[in-house]
């Protein structure tokens, strides 16, 4: 079996307007690289045409691997899956709609030559993005890089190269509620960054509306800083301090002197107030308890429907001949 030098990972979900024109970049980046590579697309629960394209695609070209997913798991997990998979001494990982452009991987590449293990590229400019997700973008890389001790760099996503210990490394870490791109800062290596402009989606639609980006926020922020749980505690000790010091004011009032606090809207108000701080803190607490009940079932992290590539599909036909 001929040894692969590079293994290019493609999450896709519902990319059948842009896949073609995807393989077909990514393709002349690796070929001009005179080297042995691979591209693993890792279909997580498409609904439209992009599996019967892939699969159309794998028999022309035996560098393509499909991993056909039973259902939608996630992107970050479909990355993961791309990991568990890939064979090269290098391992990139992009997503299909070509706002990351595959021609950046060669100075990925120039740089690992160098001897670094990870090479992450940093986004100077995001095109084609509303003004609200580049601010809510920026603020939550901020803020979960002031919340954490590990050095997660901002402006960046997934788009990365990783040498072949760091892959070997990752697949060990088997936790639920994934935030690939903190695992990587998480173990280390020699890491840097290449710069580049974001272009705009090729084609299709986003796949990471705000609910999904909220999710993965909170997996980033649970996952590698429980400074929630500790403002939580400063937040009760405050409110409770406030409260102690308020009904010395009201007992003073009361026994030495002859005013007196006066008025029910006053007492609802604060009331109020403190149920919904006590209701946010036991929500930041049950985000903590419900990532232990993920880990704590033990169930798999993705599901392979079948793996499609041109060198199955020449074992199946020899199959049905020999039948």
């Amino acid at each position: 079996m001929e040894h692969i030098k590079y293994s290019i990972i493609i999450p896709v979900y519902n990319e059948e307007e842009v896949i073609e024109t995807t393989y077909e970049r990514l393709s002349n980046v690796m070929h001009s690289t005179k080297e042995k590579y691979e591209l693993l697309f890792v279909n997580d629960g498409s609904q439209d045409k992009t599996v019967e394209i892939l699969k159309e695609i794998s028999l022309r070209d035996s560098s393509i691997k499909l991993i056909d997913f039973s259902r939608n798991f996630g992107h970050q997990i479909a990355i993961t899956a791309g990991m568990d998979y890939a064979k090269g001494e290098a391992v990139v990982v992009i997503d299909a709609d070509l706002q990351d452009p595959p021609e950046l991987i060669l100075d990925m590449i120039d740089k690992w030559k160098q001897g670094y293990e990870v090479v992450y590229a940093k986004r100077t400019k995001r095109k084609g993005e509303t003004f609200f997700k580049k601010q809510t973008a920026a603020m939550f890389y901020r803020t979960l890089r002031s919340m954490t001790d590990i050095d997660i760099p901002i402006d960046t996503g997934d788009f990365r190269l990783i040498d072949r210990k760091v892959c070997e490394q990752m697949k060990g870490l088997q936790e639920k509620n994934r935030f690939v791109r903190g695992l990587v800062s998480w173990v280390g290596f020699r890491q840097t960054a290449v710069e580049y402009e974001r272009d705009e989606r090729a084609a299709g639609e986003t796949k990471y509306p705000l609910k999904k980006m909220l999710k993965l926020s909170l997996d980033g922020i649970t996952s590698f800083s429980y400074k929630p749980l500790k403002l939580a505690t400063y937040a009760g000790s405050l409110f409770s301090g406030a409260g102690f010091v308020y009904m010395l004011y009201v007992l003073y009032l009361k026994f030495f002197t002859e005013s007196t606090v006066t008025g029910w809207a006053s007492l609802v108000i604060i009331q109020l107030f403190f149920s919904g701080v006590v209701l946010i803190l036991l929500g930041v607490i049950g985000e903590y308890i419900g990532r232990i009940y993920d880990e704590s079932k033990g169930r798999p992290l993705y599901i392979v429907r079948d793996i499609y590539s041109a060198e199955t599909s020449v074992k199946k036909e020899k199959q049905m001949i020999h039948e």
